[in-house]
C-alpha cells in the first residue's frame, strides 16, 4: 500500500508535532503568579541561586531534579510570604554557600570582597606616585657638547627639508 504525497506530508507533520511536544515536556517549568511583583521576585531569586548539581548554572535555567526542587521551594516560600533574605538564608543553610552567586561578607569571604578594592587602591597609589615623581623630576641643563650636537642635528634637518 503506497502512501500518496499528501499522506506522507501529514505523517511528517504529525511526527514533528509529537517531537515538539516531547521537547516541550522537558522544558523548564514556569511558575505563574497573580502578583507581578512576586513574579519578578521569583525570577530574581531563581536567577541568583546556583544549582548545586550543575556547574555555574542558575536554577532558573537548569533541568536537574535538584534545581526543580529548589524552584518549587522558592515558589512555596514566596506564597508563604517569606522575605527574599529568608529564602536565600534557607537555601544557603540547606545547600551551602555555593548556591549563592553573590557570597555574603563573613570571615571566610572578606578577602574575596576586599581584594578588588585593595587592588584598585594600590594601582591608584602607584599611578599617583609615578605622576608625582615625574612632575618633580628636575631637568638638568644641557652641557656645551650636547647643545652643539643638538644644533648640528637641527641644522642638518633644516637643510634636508629645504
Amino acid at each position: 500500500m503506497a502512501l500518496t504525497l499528501k499522506s506522507r506530508c501529514c505523517v511528517v507533520i504529525v511526527l514533528l508535532l509529537a517531537s515538539f511536544q516531547s521537547m516541550a515536556d522537558t522544558a523548564i517549568d514556569a511558575r505563574h503568579f497573580e502578583d507581578p511583583v512576586m513574579a519578578e521576585r521569583y525570577r530574581d531569586l531563581t536567577a541568583s541561586l546556583r544549582c548545586p548539581k550543575c556547574d555555574a548554572q542558575a536554577i532558573d535555567s537548569s533541568d536537574s531534579p535538584v534545581a526543580a526542587d529548589m524552584r518549587e521551594r522558592v515558589a512555596l516560600m514566596l506564597h508563604e510570604g517569606r522575605a527574599d533574605k529568608e529564602i536565600l538564608d534557607f537555601m544557603a543553610n540547606r545547600f551551602g554557600e555555593f548556591v549563592l552567586y553573590n557570597p555574603r561578607l563573613d570571615g571566610r569571604t572578606w578577602l574575596l570582597w576586599a581584594l578588588p578594592a585593595a587592588l584598585v587602591a594600590g594601582g591608584a597609589l602607584v599611578v599617583i606616585a609615578f605622576v608625582r615623581a615625574r612632575r618633580h623630576r628636575r631637568v638638568r641643563p644641557l652641557s656645551e657638547e650636547e647643545r652643539t650636537r643638538l644644533s648640528s642635528l637641527i641644522h642638518r634637518h633644516r637643510e634636508r627639508s629645504e
